[in-house]
């Protein structure tokens, strides 16, 4: 019993100079601090959400989500690291998830201004095509190996009636990602009901169909028969 209370106010000291760390912008040293007082008290749900901070303020959003996704499930009621994560969503473009992280934050606190005002850029971005297309080429641009970026971007050219360039995009996604059946699944719904490509569209659903997307076989039954004619 008294190690565990020793690891306990252990893991308070470290806790409390990584957020002295964070605060002079040592983000890499508050990390190794947060890291070190979650392995002491791995139920420290506000070290894996600052640890998720400090990783955010080093560009890494797939590991802030972790740590904010981590606290989330030490503490579901932590309307901070909703927030957070809804945040980090939006960096790498995934503004419906950060939309429904910033709606959490709010049903648990619902004076919590800064997710009021997430929530309200983030609702406005999805309708700002031209500026979704702006988000996911500067997350391409940053990481040109992120397929999920091209098949966002892809997906918002549609939205724009750009059906070229979304197939441009879904077809650099399934190049980087063979094995994306959504980005087959979308290429193949776009060749087949807006560009009048029937056997490339057939082909795209087909394959789409054997990696899991079952509403490929939905979309070739319904439509085939008709574009035919």
């Amino acid at each position: 019993m008294g190690t565990t209370k020793g690891n306990y106010k252990k893991a308070e000291e470290y806790f409390d100079r990584a957020g002295k760390k964070f605060d002079m912008k040592d983000f890499i040293g508050a990390i190794v601090d947060y890291t070190k007082a979650i392995e002491l008290n791995p139920e420290l749900a506000e070290a894996y959400n600052n640890r998720g901070l400090a990783k955010a303020n080093l560009k890494n959003f797939t590991g802030a989500i972790e740590d904010y996704t981590r606290a989330i499930e030490l503490d579901s009621k932590f309307s901070e690291a909703f927030n957070n994560r809804g945040l980090a969503k939006a960096s790498l473009g995934d503004y419906e998830e950060a939309i429904s992280d910033f709606s959490q934050a709010i049903e648990l606190n619902p004076n919590y201004k800064n997710a009021i005002v997430n929530l309200g850029a983030a609702q406005g971005r999805l309708k700002d095509y031209d500026g979704l297309i702006a988000d996911f080429t500067q997350i391409i641009e940053a990481n040109p190996e992120d397929s999920r970026a091209y098949y966002n971007r892809g997906l918002t050219k549609s939205h724009l009636d750009d059906y070229e360039g979304a197939v441009s995009d879904f077809s650099q996604a399934i190049e980087l990602d063979s094995d994306f059946g959504e980005a087959y699944f979308n290429r193949g719904a776009v060749k087949l009901l807006m560009l009048e490509d029937k056997d490339g569209g057939l082909n795209d659903l087909t394959k789409a169909g054997e990696l899991g997307c079952v509403d490929a076989y939905e979309v070739i039954k319904k439509y085939c028969g008709k574009i035919s004619g």
